[in-house]
């Protein structure tokens, strides 16, 4: 990782580790945003790469927006170019082609909730909390976010409050996975990510097209729509292997095709 590189990533064994690194709270500048873009439009193309886990580097996960790197009212289609980044920066986590494990080891607010958000998993540590804190700076935003992950009523008082949630709320609520010690965060995130990337590369990448779609479609529609992936993977010399490993009671090798 260059000096200029706020977005750490780094591969093996199939698991892509993406660590936020912008000291000392990991605020979204700009360029942080776009090097996140960078780094998971990467894990998309990458064969090697079948699952991903994000992560924040010290003891923030992300503080939210830089309001330091504001748009400029003044410079004709700054506030577009800024909007479009911030969009695309959850778009492409959420529209990774592998699945995308959030490990939170700390604060995640405004931004911050919203990267979570778009990840698949959730997993965070005792020290986490969560909130949308836009409300207290005047601003407002984040709803679409919440509405993905939380009920109607919890995510509607952190919108207009800006409350703080702990991640032990968040876990007896059953929004996140676990809520771990600091030191066993990662350890987890990685073990889940670990059997994750020991499945057929084809199946999870349909099962996470197949996710993504099924949250936008009727359920007779999603149904019909995900039948599609399994007429498809159950020709494929994966799934033969898979069948062929579970009676020999042997670890599949699979190739991706």
């Amino acid at each position: 990782m260059s000096a200029a590189d706020i977005v750490d990533l780094q591969v093996s064994d199939y698991i892509a580790l993406v660590t936020l690194n912008r000291p000392p709270v990991n605020a979204l500048s700009r360029e942080m945003r776009r090097q996140i873009v960078a780094a998971f439009d990467e894990i998309s193309d990458r064969d090697d790469v079948r699952v991903a886990v994000l992560t924040g580097a010290g003891k923030v996960f992300c503080a939210g927006a830089d309001l330091k790197d504001r748009p400029d009212p003044n410079r004709k289609g700054d506030f577009l170019d800024h909007n479009r980044i911030t969009r695309e920066t959850t778009n492409a986590i959420r529209e990774c082609t592998k699945p995308v494990i959030a490990a939170v080891n700390g604060p995640a607010l405004g931004a911050g909730m919203g990267l979570m958000a778009a990840c698949d998993i959730f997993y965070a540590s005792e020290d986490a909390v969560f909130a949308m804190p836009e409300i207290n700076v005047g601003l407002a935003g984040g709803a679409s976010m919440l509405r993905t992950i939380l009920g109607r009523s919890l995510s509607r008082r952190m919108f207009y409050t800006g409350m703080k949630v702990s991640a032990a709320e968040l876990y007896r609520r059953g929004v996140i996975e676990a809520c771990t010690s600091p030191e066993n965060l990662l350890p987890e995130a990685m073990g889940l990510a670990a059997e994750i990337a020991s499945k057929s590369p084809l199946a999870i990448g349909m099962a996470k097209n197949a996710s993504n779609m099924v949250d936008l479609m009727p359920q007779r529609d999603a149904y019909r729509f995900e039948q599609n992936f399994t007429v498809a993977l159950s020709k494929t010399e994966d799934a033969k292997e898979a069948r062929t490993a579970f009676l020999e009671k042997r670890k599949p090798v699979f190739k991706g095709r």
